[in-house]
């Protein structure tokens, strides 16, 4: 097995923080969006002094964030090339898969062959069918969802089939295996991203989602990242939602946590425990409570908390590993819709010594080509490396105090 230049790799996939809208943007309903830009703007600036020695306001312009001349990481930004704006094919596209055709999505609901499955699997007709937020869906529904048992069914702007259920009405087990069998029926034509079971507690007027969240999703169609680094022998460490989105393939070992500051507590733990290989994290509050539900202030407060955590990252990558933080799509909370946006992601690299600057990448999947080319691995049918770009080493490298 080649020795690496870096024996591990951490990804760290702010998820919804975007940095401005793509070129293709306006197609999807999206021109003008800029996810961190309008979030900083909306509450006044950021203060996040360690991602800005970074060189985070080196790549975009975020009020609060100014440039700095002599950043201590490397610092770009990334394109999508695949086809939509979703979870699923950005960290697809991360990985080295890029889907060119959009999955199905459901504006007017799931049609009714589907929905007959559903109540075939579920016992009972599903409530709503629907494009909706998912708190509003169930301060609508959930007062009738649990005098009838009948579970939520919704979508939304994204290749998605949730179900949501009180978990004092459908016990959770049950609700995966709802979730499970739906996954089976959408296929082909219907084949939708993810399958995803969203539980809830609490009473009318005042329900709340729990972390018992979990996604079904496809299988990606093709090798990724995650596939060729286990399979030269190295661990393979999914924190967050990614063995999900990932259907648990090449996953060697998973902390499924939710909350941003218990994922970022297991990417420390990994970091610290595996003596080579990839640790791949998805921090999901900035997607899913705060750009979902319209909230700047929420947004910008899930940032400067992990700022605040950037020392104990960098200590934990030491000397021996490839630190990036990115994102895979945008979902800007100060726009009227509460979807995902179609937005460039950042890429900030940080390997110790003087950073440089990465330009804007044609795809995600420059990261999976980077850390494939860093590992000796066969290198995935997209993107371009840039680790020869990159400064840094064991033998150069300094962990800033």
């Amino acid at each position: 097995m080649t020795d690496p230049r870096f024996a591990k790799a951490a990804i760290v996939v702010l998820d919804g923080v975007g940095v401005g809208g793509a070129p293709d943007a306006a197609d999807y309903g999206d021109d003008g969006s800029d996810t961190l830009g309008h979030t900083a703007d909306a509450v006044g600036g950021l203060e996040l002094p360690h991602f800005r020695e970074l060189g985070l306001g080196n790549l975009t312009t975020v009020r609060g964030v100014d440039p700095v001349e002599s950043a201590t990481g490397s610092w770009g930004r990334m394109q999508e090339s695949a086809a939509g704006k979703d979870t699923t094919t950005g960290h697809w596209e991360i990985a080295g898969v890029v889907l060119h055709e959009r999955m199905p999505t459901y504006p007017n609901g799931f049609p009714p062959e589907i929905m007959d499955r559903f109540a075939e699997i579920a016992g009972v007709p599903g409530l709503s069918n629907t494009v909706a937020s998912g708190t509003a869906i169930i301060a609508e529904y959930g007062e009738e969802h649990q005098r009838t048992g009948r579970p939520i069914v919704y979508t939304s702007a994204d290749s998605v089939f949730q179900i949501a259920a009180h978990e004092k009405t459908v016990p959770l087990q049950e609700l995966y295996r709802i979730c499970r069998e739906m996954r089976r029926v959408l296929a082909g034509p219907h084949a939708v991203g993810r399958v995803i079971a969203r539980p809830f507690v609490g009473v009318p007027g005042a329900y709340e989602r729990t972390n018992h969240r979990r996604d079904f999703s496809l299988e990606p169609p093709g090798a990724t990242l995650l596939d060729r680094v286990a399979e030269s022998g190295r661990e393979v460490v999914s924190v967050g939602k990614i063995d999900d989105i990932f259907a648990g393939r090449g996953v060697t070992r998973s902390f499924h946590v939710l909350p941003n500051q218990e994922c970022v507590d297991a990417t420390i733990r990994a970091l610290g425990e595996i003596d080579s290989g990839l640790v791949f994290t998805n921090l999901i509050e900035f997607d899913m409570n705060f750009g979902h539900r319209n909230d700047p202030p929420g947004m910008a407060g899930a940032l400067r908390a992990l700022d605040a955590r950037m020392p104990e990252l960098l200590e934990a990558a030491g000397a021996d590993t490839i630190l990036l933080f990115t994102a895979d799509h945008g979902n800007d909370p100060t726009t009227p819709s509460t979807d995902h946006s179609r937005e460039e992601v950042p890429l900030v690299v940080w390997t110790g010594g003087q950073g440089v600057p990465l330009g804007t990448r044609r795809s995600f999947a420059d990261v999976a080509a980077t850390l494939a080319d860093n590992f000796g691995l066969e290198p995935p049918a997209a993107g371009t490396s840039f680790l020869s770009d990159l400064p840094g080493g064991a033998e150069t490298r300094t962990i800033p105090s």
